[in-house]
């Protein structure tokens, strides 16, 4: 199945009737899911597609006072893509939320959108809302004339599944929580470069990452990680921090790739985030860096997924 993406407002030409998911969706995890799940299934049922009205970036950008943490995300551009098409996405509208935008009522964005997308159902989650008068699903009820079908909240040890709740476990470092929550591993894409060349001289050499997307990092700290290059999965270690033992300032991410010798300066490769291993640590010396690094070591070969 091939999904067919739509970024203009003025593209929006459906000719068959849809079953219409509306969100911003930034992370597509488990939560989420379900709304496609069951988007899936009624589309499936009655011979529809589904189609999906979302935005690039956050809807807050229009609303509130800008901080850096807005432009984060938790999945890569390309990333989001690929999981719409798996979650059974035929139609996927990509939107700017802007401020032209956020100004409409609940009755324009029905009559602009919802209906020129030929929605016979429409799939939302219990919380959401829409319009500049802050409609909510069950207004929606009264301003559709097809079914609306209202999710209830997903919950994972009796707390809602949330990408602020995973955004929170990431900042702690909770990486097994993270992927629980998300349903899919955390990965992040990066371009080796040259860095200090100092683990060379431990027997501890780094590729050392420039991230390329603007995403959310785990917290300081050292985990188990995959690095996928060239298409092949290696198991790793990596850290993310100051590297502080040697005084460092700038925030750097180092993967550590086991049974692995190549030049691979240049390439881009992908870091698949396990579990964590600990804190990051300023050590006294080399001896006590190397030490916890061979332990570090026999954690990451011997970590298995649970």
């Amino acid at each position: 199945m091939n999904t067919q993406i739509i970024k203009d407002y003025h593209d929006i030409k459906q000719g068959k009737g849809t079953v219409l998911v509306l969100g911003y969706f930034d992370a597509l995890h488990l939560g989420h899911k379900t709304l496609f799940d069951q988007a899936r299934e009624v589309a499936d049922a009655h011979g529809l597609e589904v189609a999906v009205l979302t935005y690039h970036e956050a809807p807050g950008l229009a609303f509130k006072k800008f901080t850096p943490d807005f432009l984060l995300h938790l999945m890569s551009p390309q990333k989001r893509l690929e999981k719409f098409e798996e979650y059974g996405v035929d139609q996927l509208y990509l939107m700017d939320f802007t401020s032209e935008f956020a100004h409409q009522d609940s009755k324009a964005f029905i009559e602009n959108y919802v209906g020129r997308l030929k929605a016979d159902f429409i799939v939302v989650g219990f919380d959401y809302h829409f319009g500049c008068d802050r409609k909510t699903a069950d207004d929606l009820e009264d301003l559709f004339d097809g079914q609306v079908i209202t999710m209830p909240e997903f919950q994972i040890d009796e707390e809602k599944v949330s990408s602020t709740r995973i955004r929170r476990a990431l900042a702690n470092g909770n990486i097994v929580l993270v992927n629980q929550l998300l349903g899919y591993d955390f990965t992040t894409r990066g371009m080796v470069v040259h860095g200090d060349a100092r683990g060379r001289t431990i027997g501890y050499p780094t590729a050392n990452l420039a991230i390329l997307d603007r995403l959310h990092l785990p917290s300081d700290g050292v985990y188990v990680t995959e690095a996928i290059v060239n298409g092949r999965a290696y198991r790793a270690m990596t850290s993310v921090g100051k590297n502080v033992t040697f005084d460092g300032q700038d925030l750097r991410v180092e993967t550590h790739i086991f049974d692995f010798d190549q030049d691979i300066y240049g390439n881009f490769i992908e870091i698949v985030w396990l579990d964590k291993i600990r804190d990051m640590v300023k050590f006294s010396g080399i001896d006590e860096l190397i030490n916890a690094l061979e332990n570090d070591e026999k954690v990451a070969l011997s970590w298995k997924k649970v």
